[in-house]
């Protein structure tokens, strides 16, 4: 009796599974569907970019796959990506709910925060802010060039060696954020500042890998105390941080007179007053792990896929230094408007960003409302994923789509230009809500840095390996900087 009750029970499991993944009518095609896990069987999940590639050539630019039970659209190639970011931006703007990463930010903030009033209001606050901020001594520009100098002074001291460029990278960057958002910075050899970064690190590593994936596709085993819930143990001890640091400038803020992100923040509550707005303490707190977390992980990425091209292709870090020489001269230090004098650095730069792909998949979107996109029907609330991969990859919009090639992005009289598909920021109205801090940045590090410093594969560190780790954000695996002064010779 029990056995013919459990087979009953499993029959009905099996036939729930079969009608809660199955697509509904006239949906984006894709492969053939399993019970409770869906695609993922078919997919390899330590980089599924090939299979994305594979099942776009033979369903086409817009097609499905599910995630367990979770039925996704992924956007396939500029054309596509496009007409669903751009054109129909309002329409793509929404985010997946019930996700690893909603509960992390807790809904709040900007990146995670869905379509909606509050999410203008925080979006356009933190846009303009970000554009306005500082004046003087106070600018973004001075806060990056500080940091540069830090930053020089601390490798000029290991020259001749190599070194593993992760966390001093991620100290770096991490420094200017910490400029941005708190006013203060911070001594790479900072124990409370080296857990902070470690906690950051892991909690990346969480929600991009196999247990953010298991909290994603199966709700059931999420009250189970499962490696996961070290991601959200990791977010309260942010937020606890950050509260700290919030309280601080409200015993010392000056109305009026910001001076960080978190000051502008505080005189716009004061602005607001009780007008039913979503600014607060708690929205506050997750504006700021946005720009922590999402610009700290995203940019220390390209940096260091950056100079592992640089190491791998001494002929254009050559012709790097020769620009940057003529430009500067005398100069010991760079300003952002000297980029308009450097188109072959600006290549570069943008070709590493490219070529990197460290966003590949962006920040999954979802429907606002049920929508045809190419004839087909997409309800509300379903996940569309833009593969940004396939569009910075994607043959016909480059003239070397698959090799690291600054050509890329210069025309025949060697001038800069940024074709359309140069899209690692994303597009449309969830475009990379830091984009003009990132741009700014990456090109004062990379010519301060290179001005100074000439990086080299280490004798005893053998070839690079060039695949990528895969994730949210995709980045180099480990690897050893060779690092010298220029004008030194090797040993």
């Amino acid at each position: 009796m029990l056995g013919l009750l459990f087979l009953l029970w499993a029959g009905l499991l099996l036939l729930y599974f079969l009608w809660k993944t199955g697509r509904p009518k006239n949906f984006p095609p894709g492969p053939q569907l399993f019970p409770i896990c869906g695609n993922l069987l078919q997919l390899n999940l330590k980089n599924p970019m090939k299979d994305f590639e594979k099942l776009s050539k033979r369903y086409g630019k817009v097609y499905s796959v599910y995630f367990g039970g979770r039925p996704v659209v992924l956007l396939h190639g500029l054309q596509a990506v496009k007409e669903a970011l751009m054109t129909r931006g309002v329409e793509f703007a929404a985010r997946p709910q019930g996700l690893l990463i909603n509960h992390f930010f807790e809904d709040k903030g900007v990146i995670i925060n869905t379509y909606g009033p509050s999410w203008k209001e925080q979006r356009r606050f933190a846009l303009t802010t970000l554009r306005n901020f500082g004046l003087g001594k106070l600018s973004m520009e001075e806060r990056i060039l500080e940091e540069t100098s830090h930053l020089s002074s601390y490798i000029e001291k290991i020259a001749g060696q190599s070194l593993d460029p992760q966390m001093l990278f991620y100290n770096a960057i991490s420094n200017v954020i910490c400029a941005i958002l708190l006013g203060s910075r911070y001594n790479y050899e900072d124990q409370s500042f080296q857990s902070l970064m470690q906690m950051i690190i892991e909690t990346s590593k969480i929600i991009n890998g196999p247990w953010g994936m298991i909290y994603d596709t199966i709700p059931l085993l999420r009250s189970l105390p499962l490696p996961f819930w070290k991601a959200i143990e990791n977010r309260n001890k942010l937020k606890a941080f950050l509260l700290i640091k919030v309280t601080e400038h409200k015993e010392t803020q000056v109305p009026g007179q910001p001076r960080d992100i978190i000051d502008c923040y505080l005189d716009e509550i004061e602005k607001r007053g009780n007008d039913g707005s979503s600014f607060d303490d708690g929205f506050m707190v997750a504006l700021l792990m946005d720009l922590f977390i999402a610009g700290t992980d995203t940019t220390s990425t390209t940096f260091r896929v950056g100079l592992l091209q640089l190491m791998v292709h001494p002929d254009v870090q050559a012709r790097c230094h020769q620009e940057i020489d003529t430009v500067l001269g005398e100069r010991e230090q760079v300003c952002y408007e000297d980029r308009h004098r450097m188109p072959y650095v600006q290549a570069v730069i943008h070709e590493v960003q490219r070529y990197g792909s460290v966003l590949p998949l962006s920040v999954f979107h979802a429907t606002t409302q049920d929508i045809q996109v190419l004839g087909y029907s997409i309800p509300k609330g379903t996940t569309i994923i833009p593969n940004l991969s396939s569009v910075l990859y994607e043959e016909g919009q480059w003239k070397f789509p698959h090799n690291f090639n600054p050509s890329n992005f210069l025309n025949e009289e060697g001038e800069f230009v940024k074709p359309e598909a140069f899209v690692p920021f994303s597009m449309g109205p969830r475009m990379c809500l830091g984009e003009g801090m990132v741009r700014m940045g990456l090109f004062l590090f990379f010519v301060t840095l290179l001005h100074r410093f000439q990086f080299h594969l280490p004798q005893d560190g053998g070839e690079p390996d060039l695949t990528p780790n895969f994730g949210i954000t995709q980045g180099p695996k480990p690897y050893q900087l060779g690092v010298r002064l220029r004008g030194q010779q090797c040993g």
